[in-house]
């Protein structure tokens, strides 16, 4: 990551329907966007994106080194702040694991149930990717 000034650095609000988890600076921020992983940096064009569910991580500034899992919601990146409007943020240590292993199964009936309804394949998809997403987070798997 190159060396960045204060001037450099991007302003960063997570924000959940409860709470303001971060309002602090960083150097960069990844991010899981519906179709993929993004990086923001200072000076990024504009974009709003769907989010999926995995880890924000937070990289310099006052944010320092800091992860956390997200699921659902949307990013607004702007050229010096990002926004990030979770559903569902959590640290990697507040994540229940045996809950979150109960989750996958109840996604996994899911999908052995759907037959040939669409809409269910997509619902038990969503289930255990979030799932999946929670315990590689807090096994500090990604």
């Amino acid at each position: 990551m190159a060396d960045t000034t204060n001037s450099e650095l991007l302003q960063v609000r997570l924000v959940t329907p409860d709470s303001i988890l971060v309002d602090a600076t960083a150097s960069a921020v990844e991010l899981p966007a519906r179709e993929g992983y993004l990086e923001a940096l200072y000076g990024a064009a504009p974009l709003l994106a769907e989010l999926g569910a995995g880890e924000v991580r937070l990289h310099g500034g006052t944010a320092g080194e800091q992860t956390f899992f997200v699921a659902w919601g949307f990013v607004e990146v702007l050229p010096e702040r990002v926004t990030i409007l979770a559903e569902t943020a959590l640290h990697p240590n507040e994540i229940d694991v045996n809950a979150a292993q109960a989750e996958l199964k109840h996604g996994q009936e899911m999908w052995d149930k759907a037959g040939d309804d669409a809409e269910k394949y997509d619902s038990a998809d969503a289930v255990i990717r979030v799932a999946e997403e929670k315990i590689s987070s807090a096994q500090g798997k990604h």
